[in-house]
């Protein structure tokens, strides 16, 4: 439940919305009490004295005056309610965002990528109207059962005794024991949840490997013993809710009853009219509203919690990379650097054992070398998504651990096989390298790229949307498009992680050819599984089993 209140700064921007929500919350659950009970007294009133004889205009007035103001108050309290828990979830979206991107790549590599998704997505949408479902009815309950002691105690003292014993554990008890019984149930509800979009997610990207090595079966068998798992908590917890619901139709019963059995005494020694027994009786009955709300909130609240602590633990992680305390200005040249640099993973397994290399400014390498041998590695440690265990990195003479990340960043520039093509705009794709670009800028990074001709033919040109994986334009053309995102950044060293992964061998070599024209003045790591054209002139290194020679 701690984690819930880690939230509670992101709600404060909203708290005037809530408040609003709750209001109107209150006023129709007072609205639909008071409609209950006036109908009552109206509906026995005039039965006991005769239409003739009775004055039908107020209390039919009134009737209808707050069948008008439940229906509008209850509109009003959805469209302020979801307007203001909409807000709340954008908010803890954009923090949770900025929580994380400080921590990529994340240093828990046990945390899957289908359980990533599933916290930013339904661990967030878990705390939808946690606000309206969970506070909200408790103070309705409280006020109006407040309201409805006072005039019980006025008019029948004895049922007022058990209507407030009723209604605080209605509205309190039961629900705090609820909470106790569930609390297990929602954390392992959420778990199970998160582990069978995790098990679709992990079937959906390996379906050609399940299909190939014959796996269809056993992963069917997961999916199932992961849904069956879902299933028995969702019921064990309807179950609970079930029960809880129960005791609070027992609960309105008895104090139901109580009025009853009070109010007819008190009608047979005359202290009581028929028509405000009637009433009572049923403003009673309409009080309890609240209470079964809360019962149904309380139901979701260990999903909630849990889900919380899953937010508060990844946006909690250590950062993977720390910023310098008093970082240095980094120098201008381009000149780079690696002495004695080592890496290994949390799991022991070496990359780099003491590589040495120095690249001058200008130059243009590529290195090669077999798959996990720790060629990406290298260029993550240069741009510092990880940092060596041994060794240091040297821009233009400084140290990299010394530099702020952002000065870094903007000298070094990456291209990688993974560089993603968004749902937008080619404009939009291009100017995430330099948002003040213009047309002509943008033409000209397209131009060195080869794709201008393709960008111009488009039906909207610069203007023209992209689909959600580049699916408008050829492999080669996303590449090049990339290509020309990572010219038109500022960055005096390129770094070019297989850039020409997925492409066909006639598409590679163009793309290879124009590297040296397109990155000229610039310091170039390539790295690359590709046979390299003769005529491309670089210095050429192979990375194998930690160790980094030159190519003969």
């Amino acid at each position: 439940m701690r984690s819930l209140f880690f939230f509670a700064p992101l709600l404060r921007p909203h708290v005037k919305r809530f408040a609003l929500a709750l209001l109107l919350a209150l006023v129709t659950l007072v609205a639909g009490t008071a409609l209950l009970g006036v109908s009552g007294w109206f509906l026995t009133a005039t039965a006991l004295a005769g239409a003739v004889s009775f004055n039908l205009f107020a209390p039919s007035a009134t009737v209808r005056g707050l069948s008008f103001i439940r229906i509008l108050a209850r509109y009003f309290e959805k469209l302020v309610g979801h307007n203001a828990t909409l807000k709340l979830l954008s908010t803890i979206r954009q923090w949770l965002f900025g929580a994380l991107f400080p921590r990529l790549p994340l240093p828990d590599r046990s945390l899957r990528h289908g359980d990533l998704v599933s916290r930013l997505t339904a661990d967030v949408d878990a705390l939808d109207e946690i606000v309206l479902l969970a506070i909200g009815p408790l103070i309705a309950a409280l006020v109006l059962g407040g309201a409805m002691t006072a005039i019980l105690f006025a008019l029948l003292p004895e049922a007022g005794w058990i209507y407030l014993s009723s209604l605080l554990a209605a509205a309190i008890a039961l629900p705090a024991l609820l909470i106790g019984v569930t609390r297990g149930t929602g954390a392992a509800l959420v778990e199970a949840a998160a582990s069978l979009r995790a098990h679709v997610l992990d079937a959906i990207a390996g379906q050609d490997d399940i299909v190939l090595f014959g796996r269809k079966d056993h992963t069917a068998i997961r999916f199932a013993e992961a849904g069956e798992t879902l299933s028995r908590l969702r019921r064990r917890q309807a179950f609970a809710t079930s029960l809880a619901a129960a005791a609070v139709t027992a609960l309105t019963g008895l104090a139901f009853l109580a009025t009853l059995y009070f109010g007819l005494s008190a009608f047979q020694a005359g202290t009581l009219s028929g028509p405000i027994l009637a009433g009572l009786v049923f403003g009673v009955m309409g009080s309890f509203e609240a209470t079964n709300a809360i019962i149904r909130s309380v139901g979701k609240l260990g999903e909630a919690s849990a889900s919380a602590e899953r937010l508060h633990a990844i946006a909690t992680l250590p950062s993977a990379i720390r910023e310098p305390l008093r970082p240095v200005a980094l120098p201008e040249g381009t000149g780079i650097a690696f002495e004695g640099v080592s890496f290994a993973y949390p799991d022991g397994e070496t990359v780099l054992d003491g590589i040495d290399l120095t690249i001058a400014p200008g130059e243009h390498i590529a290195i090669g070398g077999p798959s996990g041998a720790g060629k990406s590695t290298l260029l993550a440690l240069l741009l510092r998504l990880r940092d060596p265990q041994h060794g240091r990195i040297a821009i233009a003479g400084a140290d990299i651990r010394d530099v702020g990340l952002a000065d870094l960043h903007a000298r070094v520039a990456l291209l990688s096989q993974d560089s993603p093509v968004f749902f937008d705009t080619v404009r939009n794709n291009l100017s995430l390298a330099r948002p003040e670009a213009t047309d002509a800028e943008l033409f000209a990074a397209l131009k060195t790229a080869r794709l201008d001709d393709t960008i111009r033919a488009l039906p909207r040109g610069l203007d023209t949307v992209i689909g959600e994986t580049g699916t408008t334009l050829s492999t080669g053309q996303l590449r090049r498009l990339c290509l020309a995102r990572t010219l038109l950044a500022p960055a005096a060293i390129v770094a070019l992680d297989e850039p020409t992964a997925g492409l066909d061998r006639e598409t590679e070599l163009a793309f290879l050819n124009d590297l040296p024209q397109a990155l000229a003045n610039r310091t170039v790591i390539l790295v690359t599984h590709a046979a390299l054209p003769p005529e491309l002139a670089l210095r050429t290194l192979t990375l194998a089993h930690g160790k980094l020679e030159a190519t003969v």
